[in-house]
Formats: structure tokens, sequence, C-alpha cells
């Protein structure tokens, strides 16, 4: 308990208020290093008393460019011993001000790196304070004012910042910079601005203190009454706030009452103290009466009270002046309003101004109309401490207002009694030092108690003392140090750095009186120390024992005592007995009893010393503790080291259980354990199974903590948590880990059935824990070492024979009545429901509901005794309400277990193109999970394992259709082949735990509720994943396989709603804004994603509303199904489940979204084929475009009646485009393939495109056999004649397509004759009829996008024209001739 400095804020931003004040420093090195230099006349300005050997020659080792850059980065970490700075002493608020400008800090709190929560100085205002021309800021105090409301009395209302101007006026300002009112109370510059404020008198006999302000000029000192100050402050404050609210109001405040004295016979003065009113003793007023009056001056009876005023400067070196009470009237002047009348005058004159309507006689008048200054009362220096060459430079009052601190310009502090106006102590060695007073309260508590002969008062009880200690900080050595005053040593000095500047206001809040100031205390700190190159405020924190001389002082001696203690037991080497004698001895030389506990406290926290020494030590100051006489003993510490040794001994029993190790290998058959769980075979053997399973599944149950290998607990970390108390013994609030290796100190090697567990929870219970207590540690053991616990059998049955034995101990069945719940059974299933290890909650269940079930027995038996007849009747089992709860738990917990095996199973090969959704793990559940997670919660979390491990919705239909008919169904086989064979052991595994599943949660996993959260679920990560389009392309995969038309319908609903229409929008008027597929870039930009990944969200989309409309259609037919629970989950609460929200949606309205799904449609062809120029929403009239994307449950406006042909035709138009795109797709599919079956299967796989164009003739009104001819032209064009054969079928006007497709046919004829040019060609050329030749010259074969076409399959072609041409048509003639020249060509 020493001196510290404690840093207690920090600056966020000082680097801007430096250059916002010092803007010269921003220019750096040369000019202000120079101008440094010539201030001081050749000097360095950094220059020390020490470094005058740098002056010899030769020793200037600095080049000039280097002694500058020097000088210019002390003058950028010292700016701060320019400015002018102010802090209030409640630290609200701090004020740093250089020439015209000032900066105001205010903290907040921030969070810091390392995450803690930290006070910083942030800047609240900064500006220029000067109204005058030239006058600049030469004092400052920031006052913060009390607080006049009841709920707040004694704290503080708002802080007012006073400044002093080299101009003699006074300002008084806000914290936001508002100027509330400025005074001229002298016409010279204002030296110093002094603040005194209430303080309760500590002894009848000191006088009461007025507060007041006191203003220092050069030959004058002006002090302004407190109270007066603080209601014209208020009444300031007031009236600016309604001036900004209304504008114009104007209310007079009242009159500032002040006092001027004139101080004379005084050469120069630099700073001040007002000391306040004194009243002299008889004595020292006949001393003053003779020293003035003579031999035979009188006196009055009562003496007169005075003012003492104390200055610093020259001839005098201190003065001191006394001013009469009641000798000079206070002067009243009327508050110059800062905010008067801003609206009138100020606007005008300022307006004139700007006009240039002001002459110079009016400037001159305004200038002349200076506020009239009062003159001031003359008073003479009463005496002083004459030093013709001393000069003093600054003065400090102590709080108690008795002494005082003097600085002088030899390098000097003097500390004064003010009352006798003695230097009673000087240091030498502080240049530029800055002083200020700490002054500390004794806490009763910490006084001791075995010696009160230094007491000043006879009993512990008596008043506080306080004791003063003076701070000097040398800015020239960069040290703080702390002295006790007023003959004492130093007590602390810190290397604090050479630019900091020391704060000590001397004052507290204004405004309060004897009766406020007793109540609420806030945080003041009496001197803070600013560094600005670590951009920190700290304080120093003086323990109150260091005033007393360290000769008597006990509280040094301990605390010397505890610090050799601390040395001994951090020695690198350790002599056990050596040790202890000595750990011992310095414990029992400590006086104080406080100081006593704190060193034992570092003992027990040593980790070194064994348990032995730890208890010796701890017995040995007990017994002398007990020897002690009654009245001295210091019950605390009597009882703390009590229950400290109550707890050693205790860690000894157990560690002494825990050694005597009787290793018991004798493995439970399984027939014991059905017994001891009662439960028959079939029961016992599926548990097995489903641990079996669990087991197998579950990787994460290999966690393993530190102590686990031999489960000791340092007796550091056991005296940590536990708390003893009289005779109970509680364990503190601990994390999980650290409460179960106290568990397992207590009972790991009881339930490897290693040591007593008799012996145990005896010791346990006799020391004082509650069988509560040991029970839940005993639970946490058992549920957090599932691994170890599952491994051995025999841990069962240690546990059965532990819950036995303690619920014996708490005698349950004395107070047992089986009709109501018992709170210690009910202790233990909320700690199984609470568990996420399943596989120890199940096994602890079974083992609670047969000790539940045994204790019942018995006492049913004790109660029911004489009704037994005979030995002949039946095996019977009591009934009680417990033990239904207990099935009740294990039939949630079995539940929770398989659910828990199936979420860990995994499909045996892990997916490489896994998106790192998938990859994240599942959380582990729980009952109470399950309980809290709503009716939908267990269907939800399988769907996440459906995600995870991204199974098809065949897979999941698999396990329904095993369960309905035993023999395995034929999907299974092909589901199977298309795994690899890694994942078919996978698979196969993941299909029986899925069949278990169903079969445990029939209504929970029924196949349409599965497959709802399922398609949610990855239409959820989708959103979150835009990229991952197969996300969204497998949610509607699961929507299709949703069974009932209303759920399937509200969840196509609710996936457009939330997740689709904003996204389709934007890549709507996108599209329709560029007028082709967008690139990849304007698709991220607007839409989000890639612009493959938007090809296939509009396919998606198009699919949804086919879904939707198709359910909307089914629903009709279908009734609304039946949510059923199972029995042991209908007590789940939660939120609404997902069926139940979709259930809840209203009906489409058909043609609407039938309407949308027409532009779905547009959009994918056209981003799925690339097309170009194509403005999907010119394909609809203003009806069409404004029905888009509204809600479609609501009733829209929709075209009807004939269409524009303009519209039409640019229809027609697109979906000839799109044709021909699809047709192109086909052909370089097959060209890149090369059989022709293959480009069918890779069409068909994404859709029917041409059916789906001629859908959307039908659609937008367009004739679809137009439609159909364009197709079947453009497969002949592309020579896909297999395809085109096919299609011809479906047109109903053949008679005009065969006419199309004669001109396809000349047009391949002429190609080959005319363009290849062949000696055949030609020779064929000249055999055919002329008006043919004419007719295939006339052909342009460049319009074909396939010439290389068989002439065997151009025959199959003018076959099918015969075939459809009429023999009266125009052409058929030109048709026949084509057979004749085929065939020759053939």
């Amino acid at each position: 308990m020493a001196c510290a400095l404690v840093p207690f804020c920090t600056f966020q931003d000082l680097e801007s208020a430096r250059v916002f004040l010092c803007p010269h420093l921003r220019q750096g090195g040369a000019s202000a290093a120079g101008g440094a230099k010539e201030s001081s006349g050749g000097k360095p300005a950094n220059w020390e008393d020490d470094d005058w050997g740098a002056w010899d020659e030769g020793g200037q080792v600095q080049e000039p460019e280097e002694e500058e850059e020097s000088a210019s980065k002390t003058q950028a970490s010292s700016w701060l011993q320019d400015c002018v700075v102010s802090l209030s002493p409640t630290n609200d608020l701090m004020v740093i001000a250089r020439e015209q400008k000032a900066v105001f800090f205010v903290p907040k709190w921030k969070h810091s790196e390392k995450g803690k929560e930290e006070m910083q100085y942030a800047i609240g205002w900064s500006g220029s304070l000067n109204v005058e021309e030239g006058e600049c800021v030469s004092s400052a105090l920031c006052i913060p004012l009390a607080s006049q409301k009841r709920s707040s009395t004694g704290r503080p209302d708002w802080t007012c910042i006073v400044v002093g101007f080299t101009s003699g006026y006074v300002r008084f300002y806000t914290e936001n910079g508002v100027l509330l009112l400025a005074q001229l109370l002298n016409e010279d510059p204002v030296l110093q601005l002094k603040c005194r404020t209430y303080e309760i008198p500590r002894h009848p006999g000191v006088t009461e203190q007025n507060e007041e302000m006191s203003i220092l000029y050069p030959s004058a000192v002006v002090t302004i009454d407190g109270f007066s100050l603080f209601q014209s402050l208020r009444a300031c404050r007031n009236q600016v706030a309604r001036a900004a609210a209304s504008g114009n109001e104007n209310v007079q405040p009242p009159p500032l009452a002040y006092k001027k004295w004139g101080l004379q016979d005084v050469d120069t003065i630099v700073d001040h103290v007002s000391v306040g009113i004194m009243t002299l003793t008889t004595f020292d007023q006949m001393k003053t009466a003779s020293n003035i009056g003579g031999y035979n001056a009188t006196i009055k009876n009562s003496p007169p009270a005075m003012s003492q005023y104390i200055t610093v400067g020259s001839n005098p070196f201190t003065g001191f002046f006394y001013a009469l009470e009641g000798s000079s009237q206070p002067l009243l002047s009327h508050v110059a309003l800062a905010v008067a009348s801003k609206l009138t005058s100020a606007l005008f004159n300022a307006a004139s101004g700007w006009l240039g309507w002001k002459h110079k006689q009016e400037e001159e008048s305004i200038q002349k109309q200076k506020p009239k200054v009062e003159p001031a009362t003359p008073l003479s220096v009463r005496f002083g401490i004459p030093d013709s060459r001393r000069h003093g430079e600054k003065i400090c009052l102590s709080p108690c207002n008795t002494l005082a601190a003097v600085t002088d310009d030899f390098g000097r502090v003097l500390l004064l009694d003010v009352a006798r106006g003695l230097a009673i102590r000087m240091w030498k060695g502080y240049r530029d030092a800055q002083v200020g007073w700490i002054q500390i309260v004794e806490d009763l508590h910490e006084r001791e108690v075995e010696k009160m002969d230094f007491s000043p008062v006879g009993s512990s009880q008596g008043p506080s003392r306080v004791a003063q200690f003076l701070v000097i900080y040398a800015p020239r050595r960069g040290i703080l140090e702390v002295w006790s005053t007023q003959q004492g040593p130093r007590v602390g000095a810190f290397n604090v750095g050479k630019h900091c500047r020391l704060l000590y206001p001397g004052y507290k809040i204004m405004g309060l009186n004897n009766v406020t100031s007793q109540g609420w205390q806030p945080q003041t700190y009496q001197i803070c120390l600013v560094d600005p190159v670590s951009g920190t405020v700290k304080t120093v924190h003086v323990p109150f024992h260091l005033a007393l001389s360290d000769k008597k002082s006990e509280r040094a001696k301990d605390m010397h005592l505890v610090k050799k203690l601390t040395a001994l037991l951090k020695a690198k080497t350790l002599n056990l007995d050596v040790v202890e004698m000595e750990v011992k001895e310095l414990i029992l030389d400590i006086k104080y009893p406080a100081t006593k506990k704190q060193a034992l406290e570092s003992i027990l926290a040593n980790e070194r010393l064994p348990l032995s020494s730890l208890t010796t030590i701890t017995q040995t100051l007990m017994d002398t503790l007990k020897n002690q006489e009654g009245e001295c003993v210091d019950e605390g510490l009597r009882q703390f080291c009590a229950n400290k040794l109550k707890l050693l001994q205790l860690h000894e029993s157990v560690s002494k259980i825990n050694c005597l190790a009787t290793q018991s290998d004798m493995v439970p058959s399984d027939n014991d354990l059905a017994k001891l769980l009662r439960l028959d075979e079939k029961e016992f053997a599926r548990l097995q199974m489903l641990l079996e399973n669990y087991k197998l599944q579950d990787t994460q149950l290999s966690v393993h903590f530190a102590e686990d290998k031999d489960q000791v607990l340092p007796v550091k970390t056991f005296l940590e948590h536990l708390e003893c108390e009289e005779d109970t013994i509680e364990v503190k609030k601990l994390e999980e880990r650290e409460y179960v290796a106290l568990g397992s100190f207590f009972f790991w090697k009881c339930l490897h059935g290693e040591s007593s567990t008799e012996e145990m929870c005896n010791i346990l219970v006799s020391a004082g824990f509650s069988s509560q207590r040991l029970l839940s540690l005993l639970l946490s053991v058992w549920l957090s070492k599932e691994k170890d616990i599952l491994h051995r059998t025999q841990s069962i049955c240690c546990l059965h024979a532990a819950l036995s034995l303690l619920s014996k101990m708490t005698a349950i069945d004395e107070s047992w009545d089986s009709q109501s719940v018992s709170p210690w059974w009910q202790q233990m299933r909320t700690a199984c429901v609470q568990s996420v290890n399943n596989g120890a909650a199940l096994l602890s269940a079974h083992v609670g509901h047969s000790v539940t079930a045994q204790i019942t027995d018995s006492i049913a038996e004790k109660k029911f005794s004489q009704i037994t007849v005979g030995a002949d009747t039946d095996p019977w089992e009591a009934l009680s309400l417990d033990t239904e709860y207990w099935r009740l738990l294990l039939k949630q917990l079995e539940d929770c277990l398989i659910l828990q095996t199936l979420l860990h199973s995994k499909v045996g090969k892990k997916r490489s193109l896994a998106s790192s959704a998938q990859t994240e793990p599942l959380g582990r559940l729980s009952v109470k999970k399950l309980l809290e997670g709503g009716k939908g919660g267990i269907a939800d979390s399988v769907a996440k394992w459906v995600f995870k491990q991204d199974l098809s919705p065949p897979l999941l239909q698999l396990g329904w259709k095993k369960e309905d008919s035993e023999e395995e169904p034929p999907e299974t086989g092909s589901i199977l082949l298309a795994a690899g064979e890694e994942d078919q052991t996978g698979l196969e595994t993941i299909l029986e735990l899925l069949l278990l599943a169903y079969q445990q949660f029939p209504c929970s996993l029924e196949l349409g509720v599965l497959h709802a959260h399922c398609c949610w679920e990855y239409v959820v990560q989708w959103n979150k994943y835009p990229e991952e389009a197969h996300f969204l392309t497998r949610s509607i995969d699961h929507l299709r396989c949703i069974d009932n038309a209303h759920v399937q319908h509200g969840i196509a609903l609710m996936m457009w709603n939330t997740f689709i229409v904003k996204r389709l929008s934007a890549a709507t008027y996108l599209m329709d804004k560029v007028g082709k597929a967008p690139k990849d870039r304007l698709c991220r930009r607007d839409i989000g994603m890639s612009d493959t990944a938007v090809t296939s969200f509009l396919g998606s989309c198009s699919d949804l509303l086919q879904t939707l409309l198709e359910a909307d259609v089914r629903s009709d037919e279908m009734s609304l199904p039946v949510l059923d629970t199972e029995d042991a989950w209908a007590s789940v609460e939660g939120q609404i489940s997902l069926v139940e929200l979709a259930l809840e949606q209203k009906h489409i309205h058909y043609p609407l979204v039938e309407h949308q799904s027409v532009l779905c449609t547009v959009l994918y062809g056209i981003m799925k084929f690339s097309l170009k120029s194509v403005k999907p929403l010119s394909l609809f009239d203003s009806k069409g475009k404004n029905a888009f994307f509204k809600d479609l449950t609501s009733i829209q406006l929709l075209p009807s009646g004939d269409v524009d042909p303009s519209l039409l035709s640019a229809r027609h138009q697109f979906l000839t485009k799109l044709l021909t795109a699809v047709v192109q797709a086909q052909y370089s599919s097959q060209k890149s393939r090369g059989s022709p079956e293959e480009s069918v299967v890779l069409l068909v796989k994404d859709r029917d495109w041409p059916a789906l164009t001629v859908d959307l003739a039908q659609h937008l009104q367009v004739n679809e056999d137009v439609v159909r001819r364009h197709y079947v032209c453009e497969l002949y064009n592309y020579g896909l004649d297999h395809l085109g054969e096919e299609a011809i079928l479906q047109v109903h006007d053949k008679e005009v397509l065969a006419s199309q497709l004669l001109v396809l046919t000349g047009q391949r004829l002429a190609y080959a004759l005319l363009h290849t040019q062949t000696k055949e060609g030609m020779e064929l050329l000249a055999r055919l009829p002329p008006t043919l030749c004419t007719w295939l010259k006339a052909m342009d074969p460049q319009d074909l996008k396939n010439v290389e076409v068989p002439i065997a399959t151009t025959a199959k072609l003018v076959d099918k024209v015969i075939e459809h041409l009429p023999e009266n048509h125009g052409q058929y003639s030109v048709a026949l001739n084509l057979i004749e020249a085929v065939e020759a060509m053939s």
C-alpha cells in the first residue's frame, strides 16, 4: 500500500487539439527552432543546468541542422507548457486555451483495444474566444455548479467555464462555448483566476468560509461573492436557453456583488490566494494592535473578522493583506448580458456594417462606450517576507487553509505557515516547479486495534484524522514527488516525463451549503497530471498511513513485512521447512488485522507451498488469535482463519479418500444392469442399441480437460471455488468447466468404483455441503464425462449407489408425498433436460427413475404392509407423480438421443464441392432446446442436417417407404448404386437412422412437414449465399415433394414474398434497361450475384410459380392437413411452426400468378440464350406492367381484349428470336456431341423449350401455328431434319409450311449444284428443265445455316413437301421437277 500514480483517462484526439491551438508547430522544424534560439539569447530552448559541458570548445558534437531538429521536437512535445489548462474537479470538463483559441474536452466511455471500458476525453467544442482585437486568454477556470433539483441534490448540474483575458474582461461560457456574460472589472490584464467553494468546518472552532471567486490584476484583486455569482450564472443560462427557443425574450439577471481592493506598497504581483475570513485570538489581536498603534493602543472587546490575501511577486517576495469585514461596501455591477439584444441591435449593427453605412465617427463612439470601471478601495500590505533578490512565481493554498506552497525564480519551493506568516520549510533544486496538495482522511476501519497509544482520541471510534501531502512536479527532471507535511519525508516519487502539466483545482462544486454538501459525494480527483506525449491523465493515490512518522507507524512496518513475505514466496528455490518457519514468524509479527488477512490470503494463493504447510501456518495464526484477550481479537480475522482452516482440512480428507484407491474390476453383467435399472430384456437391448449407435456417430465426445488425468484439484483453486460461512460451505459462481473440475475432485474416483462413495458423502455433508449441492456436482461430472461413462458400464452401478446414498441422507422418504413432485428429483430431471450430452443424460435418468421407484416401493410397503393378505400376490409397482415425470423424461431423452445420433451421422465421403455453409458443424441438442424450439423445432433441426449432408429428396422418401413396406423398395438399389462404394455403407446407416427417427417422430417428421422445412432451410441458405444457385434448385425440388397442396401453396407463397420477388424485380428492371442479357459486372452490382447464378435463379422462379399454380389447383380437391404432435412433446413452447404459418397464407389470384409466370419465362429465355435487343417489359401494355411484382393474393387489373398490333408484332419477333436461339443451341450441342440423339436429351434435361415457346405464344396472344411453323423451318434450316420431321406433326396449316419448306429445298439444291460447281453438277444442270434451272438460280443459299446436308436427307424433305402440297398449288410442278433432280443427284 504505497503511493501510486494511476491513469484514469486518456485523450481521444489530443493531436488535433495541438494542431488547432499551435498551428505554427505544424510547419515543424527550422523556423520554429530558429525562433526558439533567438528568444533565449543564442542558447537552445531546452538547456538544462546539467548540460553546460556541451558548451566547451570541441564538445559541441551536434550539427546545426540536427540541433534545430531536436529543438523543434522538444517544442512540439512541450506545447502544453505554453497553454492555459484547467480541469473541472468533477472531471466532466477540461479546457486547454492558447492566445485566442480554446478547446473544451468532455469525457466519454469507450471500449479500449483490450475490450475494457475506459474513459476518454473527446473534443466537445473548439473555437476562438476573443471578442476585442488583440486580446488573449490569460487564465481559465472550470467551475461545476450544483444542481437545484431534489432528485440530484449535491450533484453537479453543469460546468461553467470562466476565462480571463489580457484586455481585463472576464467572460463566462457554457460547456458548448456559448457566452453567458462578460464583465470588465478593471482595465489591466487578468493575471490569475482562483475559486473557493464551501467546505464543512472540521472543528467547531474553525470559521465557516463563504464561497467566492477572486480575480487578480497587476495592482488589484477583485472578489465576487459565490452566491451572487451562482444566481447570476443560472439566470444567464436560462436566458440563453429562452433566447435560443423564442428569439427575443430579455430578462435582466440579478447583479453581481463584488469587492475590489487596490493592493499598495508592493512592486509587482504575479499570483495570489484568498485565504478567507479569519478571526484573531485575543492575544493576536493585542499583538497586532501594539504593532500598528504602539504601546498605548486600545482594542475592542470582540476581535474583528478579516479577509486575508497573500500575494507573491517582488518587494516583498510574499505580501500579507488583511481587509476588515465591513470596511468596504460591496459594489453592484449590472450583468452585461451577452445575449441581451442579439436580434435587434447586433443584427442591425452587423447589417449596417455590411452595407457600408457605418462612418468612422460611429465606430469611434462605439469603442468609447466601454463599461464604467469602479475605483478600487486601497489596501496596504500589513507585512511580508522581504527578500529583494527573490521573485515569487506561484502560490498554492493547502485544502485546510493553514499552509501554502510558493515557488520562486531560484528553483526553490517554500512552505508558508499562513496564520503566522513564516516560511517553515524549503526544498531546493526545483526550477519551474508546479505544485499541488492532496488531503487524505483516515479510514477508521484500518486503524490498528491492538495498540491505541498513539491515537489522538482514546477509542477507535474517535474522529478521523486528516493528513496533507505536498505534490511537486519538477519538469526539468521529469519527476513527480509526494512529500509529507509539515516536516515529513518524501513518501513517493515517479518518473513522468518532462512535458507534463500538474493540475490542482483547489475547489469543488459551487452552490452547496452545510446541508446539501453532506449528501452524494461526486468522484473527484484532487490532483491530476496531464501527459501530452502519452495522451493520458493520471492521479496520485496516497494511503493515509504514510503521514504517520516512520518510527511510530505500525502500518509502515506491516507493509514492509508483507513485502518481505511476498519476496520470500517468490524465491526461485523453496526450502519448505525454513520457509514455513519464516512465514509463521512474519505473519505473527504483523500487527494490523487487515494486513494480517492480506498476508494470509497471499500465502494461501501460493501454488508452491504444500497443503501441510498451509494448514500449519493457518493453525498457528488461529491459535495465537485464540490466546489473545477477548476485546483485542478482530472477530472478522478469526472467522476468516477458521473458515480457511476448515476448507484446508476438507481438501486433505478428500485427497486421502481418493488416494486409498480400492480397484474393483468387476464388470456387471447385462442381466444385473437390467435389474438395477428395472428394465426387461427387450427394453435393455433397445437401450444398448441406441447408445451403441450414439457412440459410433458422435465424434464430438472426445473433449478432455487438462485436469482429467488424475482429477486432483490444486489447493489454491479449491479455496478460490469455495466459500465458507459458519456451518455451511457454498460453491461460488463458477464457469461450467471449473464446476466440473470441482465435482470431479469429489466424485470421479467414486464413479469409477475406485473409492468409497459413502465415506466421501459423509465427509462432505459433515463439512457443511448441502445434499442438493452434492447432487448438482455429481450430475455435472456424470453429464460432462460422457465418453468415459459410456465405455465403463460399472459406472452405472456407482451412480446408482451414490444417488441412493444421497437420497437417504436427504431423508426423502420421510417428507415424501406420492401425489406431489419432489424438488430433489425435479433438480435431477432439470439437469438431464438441460444437458446436451444425451447418452449420459439418458443413463442418469434411468438410474434416477430406478432409485425413485425403489424409494416409492419401500414407502408403499411401510404404509400398506397391513393390507398384504398372503405371499402369493402379484409383484406390483407403487405409482407416484415423480415416477410419471421420470417416464415422460425417459421418452423425451430417448427421442433426443435418436435425433442427435441422426444429426451426427455423415455420408461416407465429404463432397469436395460443398459450400462453406454446409461444412459448419451443427449444434448439439438437448431436451430443453427441443421443448423451447416450437412445434417445428424437430423437423427444423433435421432439415439443417439434410442441408449439411445435401441429401436428395428421394433419399428422405426412402425411409418412409421402408417403414411402410418391410422389404426393400426398388429405388434403394438405384440410389445406392449412384453413390460410390465408400458412400454406400454411410447411406445404409443413414437410412437405418432415418427409419428410427421416423418411427420415433411419426408426426413431427411426417414427410410433407420435413420437405417443407428442408425447402425453407435451402432457400434461407441460398439467400445468404446467392452464388450457390443449386441451393435454390434443391429448395424447389423439396417444394415439389410436399404432398399436401395447402402446405405447398403456403410455403411457395412465403418463399416468393420473403426471398424471391425483390431480386426478381431487380433483374427485370436491369434487363429492361440494358435491352439484352446483362453482363456479369452489372448482375453483381444490381442483383447481387453472377450472370450464371442469375440464369439459374430465373429458371427456379419460373418453376416456383408453376408449382404455386399447380398447388392452387390441387388444393381445391384436398382437405387441410391435421397437425399433430407426439404425446411426449405436447408441452413444446416457442415460435409458431413453419407449416402452421404456411396454412395461414391467403389464396393466390390465379391469373396474376400466370401473368407473373409469363414474365419469368421470358426473362429466363433471354438469359439462357443470351438474346440481344430485347426489352422484356416492352412485350406488355401498361396494365400488364403495373401488375408485375404486386402481392400475388391481391386482385389486379390485367390486360384483356384485343392487343395492339405493334405489341403483337414485338411479341412475334421475340418468340421467333427465342426459337431461333433454341434451335441454334440444339445444333451447336449436336455438333459438339456428334450423335443427334444426345442433343435432344441435353435440351429436355433443362426443359422443353419448343413447347414452352408455344405456351408463351398462347399467353401472349400470338398465333401458335405461326410459331410452330417457324420452329420447323429453323430445324430444317440448321439441318436437324430428324427433329423437323417430328415437329411437322404438330403444325396445323401444312400447306403454308410445305411452300416454306419448298424454298428451303431449292436453297439446298442451289448450293449443291451452282455453288460447289463440280463437273457432275454442271452436266446435271444441263439436263434439268429450263424452268427449274431459272428457279434454282433465283434461290440464295446464303440464308441456310447448315449447307452440308446429305442429298438423301434432302430427298426425304422433297417427299414431305409433295405430301403436303395440294396438286392445284402454283408450285406443285416445281416440286415434281425437284424429285427428278434429287433422284438424278443421288
